[in-house]
């Protein structure tokens, strides 16, 4: 007969003993750029986290790396859109400029870059609108275009976000094509079609103009689908596979952890961050102690990677002692 609570009975047992540990390199901030200088947009539904210019945006990362962070995933929020998302793969392009700026001023910080449209599209969709509809193939060869630009100012890892079929082969052969063998594919393979992503929409002016994205991210229903797309982006060439959302998917998330050997990424997300953030400005929940054990519970499902809006003040409490 054991008596389990020996193991509890104080904090350096507890931590003897503990499972799973939140690990401070594997934590990813991420960050909206925009267009302009001086500017630092607060994003109403997303309270902390805001639109930075590329001047403001290299502070925020400077505070960032102080607080113990070594990664972040950007977004661009462009001023000028069109019905091939154009700026997305422009030479001058926001995500451009600033990845140019962050590899001059933090050389070693690691830059992970989103490659998608829908930030870019007048129509708001992740792909070109062929026929009343996204076209998969005709967009392959624009996401490929903006992996090779992202790369081409110092991008370390592309991450491909659009769910169309078969761009993380597409953006290999193009990356490696232009000399970017060594530059890394983080895929969005396992996307859901997710009410929690209504924050980023406003921060990233990236909502459908009209219809919804579920004809190709993944329905919320489905577990098995979400296999048969993690083991294709990593046969096509995938160095590592996101799962998106996280909280609500914990069990994805330990259903590709054990099918998979690639590292294992999860995307806590806006709808995520603003439900904790708001109950905690009412005083409602402990914010510090709802954030360390979620991310935690990420964690312990499976996940390599954490991708969270938490990441910056969760390094500052991990450095607290507990």
């Amino acid at each position: 007969m054991n008596r389990f609570r020996r193991l509890r009975a104080h904090e350096s047992i507890r931590r003897l003993v503990r499972e799973t540990h939140l690990v401070k390199e594997q934590l990813i901030q991420p960050f909206f750029v925009r267009e302009g200088t001086k500017k630092q947009e607060a994003i109403e539904s997303m309270p902390g986290i805001y639109r930075y210019s590329t001047d403001q945006l290299l502070r925020a990362v400077e505070s960032y790396q102080k607080a113990g962070g070594s990664a972040g995933l950007f977004f661009g929020v462009p001023d000028k859109k069109d019905n091939q998302g154009s700026g997305a793969y422009a030479a001058t392009g926001i995500v451009q400029k600033a990845v140019k700026a962050i590899k001059k001023n933090f050389p070693k910080f690691l830059v992970i870059t989103d490659i998608c449209l829908c930030a870019y599209t007048d129509h708001g969709h992740c792909g070109i609108i062929a026929d009343g509809a996204v076209d998969n193939d005709k967009t392959l060869p624009i996401l490929g275009k903006v992996a090779v630009s992202h790369a081409a100012v110092g991008a370390d890892i592309v991450a491909p976000s659009d769910m169309m079929d078969f761009r993380v082969s597409h953006i290999r052969q193009d990356l490696d094509k232009n000399n970017f063998q060594n530059i890394a594919i983080l895929s969005y393979a396992v996307k859901y079609a997710s009410a929690f992503y209504g924050p980023f929409r406003e921060a990233a002016h990236s909502t459908p103009e009209s219809g919804d994205r579920k004809s190709y991210q993944m329905d919320y229903a489905n577990a098995r689908e979400a296999l048969k797309e993690a083991r294709q982006d990593v046969a096509e060439g995938a160095d590592m596979v996101m799962v998106k959302p996280a909280l609500a998917y914990l069990d994805i998330i330990a259903l590709l952890r054990r099918d998979l050997n690639v590292p294992l990424a999860a995307y806590s997300v806006s709808g995520e961050y603003a439900m904790i953030k708001v109950a905690a400005q009412k005083k409602w929940i402990d914010e510090k102690q709802i954030v360390l054990e979620s991310l935690t519970a990420i964690k312990r499902a499976g996940a390599d990677i954490i991708i969270s809006y938490h990441a910056q003040d969760a390094l500052r409490w991990m450095n607290d002692k507990r």
